[in-house]
């Protein structure tokens, strides 16, 4: 069985006991007494002693102690009655634990893991042991099933196990069962006709705490960002916390951590830093510990005045410089940072002897397990802190690049996380170390690849085009990840929301305009072999349509002075655009169309793009010495009219079926697109030529009602697509992730559904 860690001295232990096997961490060990190799004195005392001792006081005859390289100080933490039995537990470690060690840079990194990963062992057997209890493998495999129905997480969402408690919304308890699985805190509740889901990533809880509310009943309160939350009526409430905590730990561990531990040794002069080893190697992480206890005490009065945390850091960087050791036989070392020195107040010196006597008088009543409970408690509060710290830097530096509000940028940031969050908890076997990279800069910290970028591109934004939504999606994640890493951060995504949100109508045209051309729109792109790719207008129409007055506009004469215009007012500086081919154009086209649908102005939209889209493609004809058929003599004084073709008959909106498209190909024969082309200046000035496209690009559009409907949806959007990808036959029902996207927070009483923060 696996054993809960603690570090123990073997000076003379290891007189009772032989090495059978050793690798670079672990030793596995054999009781002497026990088995062979037990014929001799020493190992027959120690066989009868156990054999005479209390079956509760017997030692296992065989066990796996944790051994760092250097360190006097070792953890047991297996052990087992026969020699196979402890062999599995040997054989686990180096299978899934000893390949991986190599990756961590200090030894403390090392044992710290070590030990996190066993005790995660023993909090699975622990449940494990619970289920196989009377009739619990029944009841356990019940409550599963309602877990899955009731909170709908893909299947690598594991639950570890459940208990029946109250939670607490104001002086009211709500009777029901909280599920505590391997990434998530969730509560389930149906009481009075009331239905409230709660779901709470442990990545999310800022604090765990044991407390009583105001009727004295013991509680166990999670803290968020935002909320408090109580819990009580456990059976055992010290059990439940206890796995709380451990998988709170684990998750924020798995995914946060970058903690370190120093006292500034490279600040602290080395004679005295020596004495501080010392107390190391005697003591172990112990010393440490209570030694940074002594420095944080004599330094208390001016860290409470601190100002931030830089100025904190200063006095802390002051005191360890000025730490002298008056016993060092070789001549004092001067300071290496005399820039902490004050040259109108000299700093007082502290002796290193006094420092480490205050240490053990004041702080050395407390023990290791102690001490390891303290870290449990203030690491998920040491990495909150760390994280909330990342996300005002981010928003800090992006909020004065874009036009949203604060609150908003907030939500944008919390949905983008959460989508980098889903990931790591569910497809580990995809490489999440270079998502998080917290060396980079804040608003680079966390990134997402293609997948993720749809999700979110799905949820939240305002160019929405039913199925073509993925595709639109996939231009734009090209377009933006300009290092082509396949990965973007949150900067980026959030400056490109902010020109479909807030930007003018001519700085929408041109982000359209770049998800048209290369690099966004490439040969293999997913619509690359739609019937559109071949130029299926016709471009016999003429130049000039007849209005419902009689009066003939002269759409040419007026585009020409457009461009013209468009082109004074472009900046100098600004690099200009490659020109867009016919079939790029009609891709735009297709983008422009599926925008419109559902708009209250669809028709007048839909006649619109198809009279801009006939103009364009005559003048991408006539400007670069096309056909004559693109065009109409306009000195022979006849004035032609022209209907504006039905949406029917204009096949460069048909959303044709992929089993037609050689008898298409036939039909319209694929012409060689040769020089045809057309700049951003002339779709611009186009569009600009219909009030009714004008109107819908400088509409007002308002993203809270985008960001609410994303927070409730994200996870089951998240569910929807891994459970396609694991069963391809879900896809047939293309109008599910739609259906899923456009469903709106339900307001009524009976169903109450929230996801923390």
């Amino acid at each position: 069985m696996w054993l809960k860690p603690e570090e123990v001295l073997l000076k003379n232990a290891l007189k009772l006991w032989m090495t059978q096997k050793s690798s670079c961490y672990f030793i596995l060990q054999q009781r002497r007494g026990h088995g062979g190799g037990g014929g001799r004195l020493t190992g027959r005392l120690v066989g009868a002693l156990d054999t005479v001792l209390d079956s509760s006081a017997r030692v296992a005859p065989f066990r796996i102690l944790l051994q760092v390289p250097g360190s006097q100080v070792y953890s047991p933490i297996a052990c087992g009655a026969t020699l196979e039995e402890i062999t599995q537990h040997w054989d686990w470690l180096e299978q899934n634990l000893l390949h991986t060690l190599s990756v961590f840079d200090n030894k403390e990194d090392i044992a710290s893991f070590v030990k996190g990963k066993i005790k995660a062992l023993i909090a699975e057997e622990t449940s494990s042991r619970l289920a196989e209890q009377e009739e619990e493998p029944e009841k356990f495999r019940e409550a599963l099933v309602k877990f899955e129905a009731r909170f709908n997480f893909p299947e690598a969402e594991k639950l570890i196990t459940y208990y029946s408690c109250c939670c607490w919304k104001g002086r009211v308890p709500r009777q029901g069962w909280l599920y505590l699985s391997i990434n998530h805190l969730c509560f389930y509740s149906f009481f009075l006709g009331k239905e409230l889901k709660l779901v709470v990533p442990w990545v999310d809880i800022q604090k765990l705490e044991k407390t009583s509310n105001i009727f004295l009943t013991a509680t166990i309160r999670i803290t968020t960002h935002s909320k408090e939350r109580d819990f009580s009526m456990f059976l055992n409430l010290e059990e439940v916390f206890r796995i709380m905590e451990q998988l709170a730990d684990m998750t924020l561990r798995r995914l946060l951590d970058n903690e370190g531990l120093t006292l500034f040794l490279s600040i602290m002069p080395l004679e005295s830093a020596v004495n501080i080893v010392d107390c190391f190697f005697y003591d172990g992480i112990k010393a440490i510990f209570q030694l940074g206890l002594a420095v944080l005490d004599a330094c208390a009065k001016d860290l409470c005045s601190s100002r931030d945390d830089g100025q904190a850091l200063m006095v802390l960087s002051r005191f360890l410089d000025h730490i002298k050791n008056e016993d060092s036989p070789g001549p004092p070392v001067g300071s290496h940072h005399t820039f902490f020195s004050d040259d109108q107040e000299p700093y007082p010196v502290t002796d290193i002897a006094d420092l480490i006597r205050d240490s053990y008088e004041k702080f050395g009543d407390q023990s290791v397990e102690q001490i390891e409970r303290m870290r449990y408690r203030h690491r998920i509060r040491v990495l909150q802190g760390h994280e909330d710290t990342t996300k005002q830097n981010v928003l800090r530096v992006v909020n004065p690049e874009v036009s949203f509000l604060l609150e908003d940028l907030e939500e944008l940031y919390d949905l983008f996380k959460r989508e980098y969050m889903m990931s790591c908890y569910w497809e580990q076997s995809r490489p999440m170390a270079s998502r998080h990279d917290p060396s980079r800069p804040y608003a680079e910290q966390y990134r997402i690849d293609t997948r993720q970028f749809a999700q979110l591109f799905q949820l939240v934004s305002p160019w929405t085009c039913g199925t073509h939504t993925a595709i639109l999606a996939e231009r734009t994640f090209r377009l933006l990840d300009d290092n082509m890493d396949n990965l973007i951060e949150f900067r980026a995504f959030v400056s490109c929301l902010d020109i479909m949100y807030n930007g003018e109508m001519n700085e929408k045209i041109k982000l359209l305009y770049k998800l048209h051309i290369p690099p966004a729109l490439t040969e293999n792109d997913r619509d690359s072999q739609s019937p559109l790719k071949n130029p299926l207008l016709s471009t016999s129409r003429p130049l000039i349509f007849g209005k419902s007055n009689g009066d003939a506009a002269d759409y040419q004469k007026q585009l020409k002075q457009m461009i013209k215009d468009l082109a004074k007012e472009k900046d100098e500086t600004e690099t200009e655009l490659p020109q867009m081919s016919q079939r790029e154009f009609i891709q735009f086209c297709k983008t422009l169309y599926n925008m419109f649908r559902e708009d209250p102005e669809e028709n007048n939209l839909y006649q619109a793009i198809a009279t801009v889209t006939t103009l364009l493609l005559q003048i991408g004809e006539v400007g670069h010495g096309g056909s004559s058929s693109g065009s109409c003599s306009q000195d022979s004084g006849e004035k032609p009219q022209a209907s504006i073709p039905s949406l029917e008959q204009d096949s460069v909106f048909a959303d044709t079926d992929p089993g037609t498209a050689s008898q298409d190909a036939q039909t319209f024969p694929e012409e060689v697109e040769g020089n045809w082309t057309v700049s951003l200046e002339h779709i611009l000035a186009s569009l600009l030529t219909e009030q009714s496209l004008v109107n819908f690009f400088e509409k007002p559009l308002d993203i809270k009602s985008k960001l609410g409907n994303a927070k409730i949806n994200q996870y089951s959007l998240k569910t929807f697509q891994m459970s396609s990808q694991s069963h391809p036959e879900i896809k047939q029902d293309s109008s599910l992730p739609r259906r899923v996207c456009h469903n709106k927070a339900r307001t009524t009483k009976q169903v109450s559904w929230v996801v923390s923060p």
